[in-house]
């Protein structure tokens, strides 16, 4: 193979690659600037204010025209509170595994139980809740007593679930790329095996291991329909944080937007919704950059 066949190939392939994250770039901007559009018509076409939308718990938009309540707070607690309590359920499990199959266990750990635990990853959604809504859910009202088992818990069980993977995974990966000096050093001065971990490789490796739990967190946020077949969809604050049906955020969104008229109040609201999520998003993945620059700047 000659020179001028060599560069004609990698010229293509250049070009290919290039061409690929011209589109990839393109295509976020315009869903982003659609998701504006749409997004934004609840406060300029239906001249409802940023604060109701926000902090209102009324939530009537009309079918048609205008002057409904377009309250959007139940929706944004309902995803706030579940998510947050499922990654506390997650979070020190996927720490405790990660540690183990890397420190621990690091043969029985690469291969059997990584390869185990990314199995999870490629389960649908659908699958979670089916198996949430048919076993955890009549297991949570039998242990409460409740005449139904449709509640926050049930929906934070099973985004833990559904994230444990997600945070497992990096981590496992972020302690991995602790330098082999560190722990040679560590063992050279005496420490003890849990001394070396909970001294060394967790503080050196935290930058990696809260990328993980932002992107479960970012995965618990976005999910859908798992959580709306455990959830109960009721649209009110919880009576009690655990055991009370609520509702979020994108069961709402999957659940009205099929049945709403494009350019009506109660559709523009669910766009408005879906901005949100949008914006939210991107400062998951600002706060993902701030992290990968502070253990960029350690090393």
């Amino acid at each position: 193979m000659n020179n001028k066949s060599m560069f004609q190939k990698e010229y293509l392939g250049r070009t290919i690659v290039t061409i690929a994250g011209l589109f990839i770039i393109v295509l976020t901007i315009s869903i982003g600037a659609f998701l504006f559009y749409r997004g934004t018509a609840t406060f300029t076409a239906n001249h409802h204010s940023v604060a109701e939308f926000l902090f209102s718990p009324l939530w009537e938009p009309a079918q048609q025209g205008s002057g409904g309540k377009v309250g959007a707070a139940i929706f944004i607690f309902g995803s706030i509170l579940i998510s947050l309590f499922a990654l506390v359920l997650a979070t020190p499990f996927s720490i405790a595994a990660a540690i183990f199959m890397t420190e621990i266990s690091p043969r029985l750990g690469k291969r059997v139980l990584q390869p185990a635990v990314e199995i999870f990853v490629g389960i649908p959604s659908v699958v979670y809740g089916w198996v949430g809504l048919t076993v955890l859910v009549p297991f949570i009202a039998k242990v409460f007593d409740l005449p139904y088992g449709y509640s926050v818990l049930a929906g934070s069980i099973v985004l833990a679930v559904m994230i444990f993977p997600t945070i497992t995974s990096v981590s496992v990966d972020a302690i991995r790329s602790v330098p082999i000096e560190y722990k040679e050093a560590s063992y050279g001065l005496g420490s003890t095996r849990w001394q070396l971990i909970h001294h060394i490789v967790v503080p050196a490796a935290l930058p990696g291991i809260l990328t993980g739990v932002v992107l479960g967190l970012a995965r618990a946020f976005g999910e859908a329909l798992a959580v709306a077949m455990v959830i109960g969809k009721m649209q009110a604050f919880p009576e009690n944080l655990l055991l009370s049906p609520t509702t979020n955020l994108t069961a709402e969104i999957t659940a009205d937007m099929g049945n709403t008229t494009l350019g009506s109040e109660v559709n523009n609201a669910l766009w408005s919704m879906a901005l949100l999520l949008l914006l939210i998003s991107f400062c998951f993945i600002l706060i993902i950059r701030i992290i990968g620059k502070m253990g960029a700047n350690e090393k």
